[in-house]
């Protein structure tokens, strides 16, 4: 799996209207008995995989379907989920704190919130091949770095290589976007990618690929931020806050369910997408079960420290066109307790 980079543009659209602005839980009950069901659009980042377990299991289980919802799971469109929630055609979606940056304060800002986030820490570091000096950053030096070419990304290599008393302009730069690691590394078209742990260095381990890998968090704590998150629209939100919490009360049992059970949700993404590889989900679902939650006591909280902490080395970096207040882009407030 690879996360696009992209700086998101404000899509000016319509907001759909929706009726209601909440229900006590009576209504919630009331509804139900004369099977009336809101109906939600929720879109995702990319092809389904086990970022978005917990959304499947809960469709599957009728977790949606207890909480009087009925929802659509989509694909996200070229220019991803942010828009098509902004645009109000969908009222739900799956993003990435780094992804948002561009777009939560300013004229052009969306009207987009994060309200959960699916992983609790930042899984991604840049995997390379096992034994070629490329298991700590300064080792990336006449290296080729398969790069998106993107500013925080670089900004982000920049740093954690310096950090280790590297020389990042010895990086080979490879615009490049890789779609099989694995054939990647072993053709040595690329030395090193950027993966997200839990799916494309999980598949390294399925293809009996050996490989090194470092975490950009434990290189530098700034850097663990939340990466994927649930993002909502403004005005759904505002108007129907109760929706919203509904969806993640339900949301956040899917996830308790693949935390518990990895190898049934697992057999529930499979046959939701028949497409993947059973085996890498297995063991990614497996992977995964610990990092849902991790140390937190509760799914989908997001820490107001860790969050302002990375906005605020953008801040500080220029690398936000417009800088970004502490607190912004984000809210615990739709979270089951």
């Amino acid at each position: 799996m690879k996360k696009k980079y992209f700086a998101t543009l404000l899509c000016a659209a319509v907001l759909t209207a929706f009726t209601g602005c909440g229900e006590s839980g009576a209504l919630k009950e009331e509804k139900k008995a004369e099977n009336k069901t809101e109906k939600l659009t929720f879109v995702l980042d990319w092809t389904p995989n086990t970022n978005h377990t917990g959304l499947y299991v809960a469709k599957e289980k009728g977790y949606f379907e207890d909480e009087g919802l009925e929802v659509e799971i989509v694909q996200p469109p070229e220019d991803g989920a942010d828009a098509l929630v902004a645009s109000g055609k969908a009222q739900l979606g799956v993003s990435f704190q780094d992804t948002m940056a561009p777009a939560v304060a300013g004229e052009d800002a969306l009207p987009n919130t994060a309200i959960a986030a699916v992983v609790q820490h930042n899984t991604s570091g840049i995997i390379s091949r096992k034994g070629e000096g490329m298991d700590r950053p300064k080792g990336l030096e006449g290296k080729k770095y398969a790069t998106w070419d993107a500013p925080i990304e670089k900004a982000m290599m920049k740093n954690v290589v310096e950090e280790d008393g590297g020389d990042f302009s010895k990086v080979e730069l490879i615009p490049s976007t890789v779609t099989d690691e694995v054939s990647a590394l072993k053709t040595k078209s690329v030395d090193a990618i950027w993966v997200f742990y839990a799916w494309a260095g999980v598949a390294t381990e399925v293809a009996g690929l050996d490989t090194d890998y470092f975490a950009f968090k434990d290189i530098n704590p700034v850097f663990d931020y939340y990466t994927p998150v649930i993002i909502g629209n403004n005005e759904f939100l505002e108007k129907e806050p109760e929706t919203a919490k509904s969806f993640l009360r339900a949301l956040k049992k899917g996830y308790e369910f693949a935390i518990e059970d990895p190898d049934a949700a697992a057999d529930i993404l499979c046959e939701a997408s028949p497409e993947l590889d059973v085996e890498l989900v297995k063991a990614s679902q497996k992977y995964l079960a610990d990092q849902y939650k991790a140390e937190e006591e509760r799914w989908g909280y997001i820490s107001p420290e860790r969050w302002n902490a990375f906005y605020n080395w953008l801040n500080e970096n220029g690398l936000s066109e417009t800088e970004i207040p502490e607190n912004t882009g984000f809210s615990n407030e739709y979270l089951p307790e």
